[in-house]
Formats: C-alpha cells, structure tokens, sequence
C-alpha cells in the first residue's frame, strides 16, 4: 500500500477492542465465515482451494512468510468494522486527527526565513475537517500523493498559518522528503 494509507489505517486499528485473530488457522477461518466460502479466500488468498479448507480444519499451522503476511493483512482489513467505522466517525466529526511527521516542510520564502522548507518534526493536531477529508479521500482509492496533499493542506492552515491567524497570503505548503508519518486519532 502507501504511507500515508498505511499510516491511516494504523491508527483506526488503534481502537480495536478486541485482538484479531493471531493463528493461521483462526484467520483462514475467520476470513472463511467472512467472505462466505473457501474458494472467495482461496482467491483472495491466492492459495488453492484445497489449502484453505486444511488451514481450516488444522491440518495446517504454520503458512509460509508470504502467505501470513497477506492473510494477516486481510483478516485485519476486515476486522472489527463497526468499531473502526464509529472511530473514523468521531475523528471526522469531533476528535480530529493527530499527525506526527519528520519531513521536509516550508513554503517558498526568503532564504533564511524560519518558513523556508527545511526538515522539521512536527506532532500537530489537525481539525476533524482533515480528518473527514483523508478518510474519504482514502476510502474513494486515493493515492499517497493526494493524501500527502490534504495533509499539506491541514498542516498549512493550523500549523503556518496558526488558524487564520497569520502568514494570511500563504498559498502552498510543500510536504516532501517523510521520514516518518504516524497519525493518532
């Protein structure tokens, strides 16, 4: 996937109030009841039919590096999706999102100006506005680029511009290099 998408479903994963499955065969049979048969997991999975009903029956314990990690990362995905549903809900609504980043960032500006693009690590709680907008953007397919541009645009205006309270003509925040990226809901 990307960063920034990576990054996102992260902290949504954050408010799970239960662990997901950790066995492979608990996963293959929660993946099982959820996409309603073992041929849907089977190619999901991209395994043969027949090793999904042997993981299910436990015939089969230990999956090869690969195959873990693409069953993990699908059992999560579906894991829990009212809970993660109410947490995106709050973030957009009233929570907002925190976003803690090292990344090149600035606006084009003097040379020596403190708003010149230069590496910075910033935690800046962005409004749920942002938050609103990240998760549709992500939940529409966007790209990392287009993440990376809203929350280019949700660190220009609360953290540069101070929420309309200065740096007022400031029209492009450049949000490149990231070194690190890990929201909190």
């Amino acid at each position: 996937m990307s960063l920034f998408g990576d990054g996102l479903e992260a902290a949504v994963q954050k408010a799970f109030t239960r662990p997901a499955p950790k066995s492979a065969p608990a996963q293959m049979r929660y993946l099982v009841k959820q996409l309603k048969g073992t041929r849907a997991t089977a190619q999901l999975l991209r395994i043969s039919q027949r090793t999904v009903e042997r993981y299910v029956k436990g015939q089969i314990r230990k999956p090869r590096p690969d195959l873990a990690g693409r069953l993990e990362r699908e059992v999560k995905k579906r894991w829990q999706p009212r809970v993660r549903a109410e947490a995106r809900q709050r973030a957009a609504t009233t929570g907002g999102i925190v976003i803690d980043t090292r990344a090149r960032m600035g606006y084009t500006a003097p040379i020596g100006s403190t708003d010149d693009a230069r590496i910075r690590h910033l935690t800046v709680a962005l409004p749920p506005q942002y938050a609103a907008r990240l998760f549709d953007a992500q939940e529409a397919g966007a790209g990392d680029q287009q993440l990376q541009q809203i929350a280019a645009e949700g660190l220009r205006e609360t953290y540069f511009q101070d929420d309309g309270r200065r740096a007022g003509q400031l029209e492009e925040v450049r949000f490149t290099d990231v070194e690190h990226l890990e929201f909190e809901l």
